[in-house]
């Protein structure tokens, strides 16, 4: 019988000793067609939201200073304008819970609200978008 030794046995125990009400995985929603998935980021007490559109009917020119994809990704702060971004990551993921239809998720100072049409997003300075299939809009 072979047995194996773990060759870091001071990283197992970390592992075993993670405090029981860490997050078990992204924070955020998506829609229920699945197209719209937005994630909430805590980078150093900067808090963030990115959301990212699957299929848009027609896709914005990318600028020149661009080199990745361009019109599905959007981004704010908290407080402040948001934007479209140049990405080479989605925030698309399927482990993250649904936001019905008429249904509003809160997270550090942002406001979504999932409606048939698509979602729109807002933060503390009432800056934000919305996302559909046949229109994003930054407001």
């Amino acid at each position: 019988m072979l047995r194996l030794r773990p060759i870091f046995p001071a990283l197992s125990l970390l592992v075993l000793a993670a405090p029981a009400h860490a997050q078990s995985g992204p924070a955020g929603f998506q829609s229920p067609s699945k197209n719209i998935a937005c994630q909430y980021f805590d980078y150093d007490k900067q808090n963030v939201l990115r959301c990212d559109i699957a299929a848009i009917k027609t896709r914005p020119r990318r600028p020149a200073d661009c080199d990745l994809d361009y019109g599905q990704a959007f981004e704010m702060n908290a407080r402040g304008p948001a934007a479209r971004i140049c990405h080479g990551d989605t925030v698309m993921d399927k482990s993250l819970p649904v936001l019905a239809y008429d249904e509003v998720w809160q997270r550090g100072g942002f406001t979504c609200k999932s409606e048939p049409t698509g979602v729109t997003c807002f933060n503390t300075d009432r800056r934000g978008f919305s996302l559909a299939r046949a229109k994003q809009e930054v407001f």
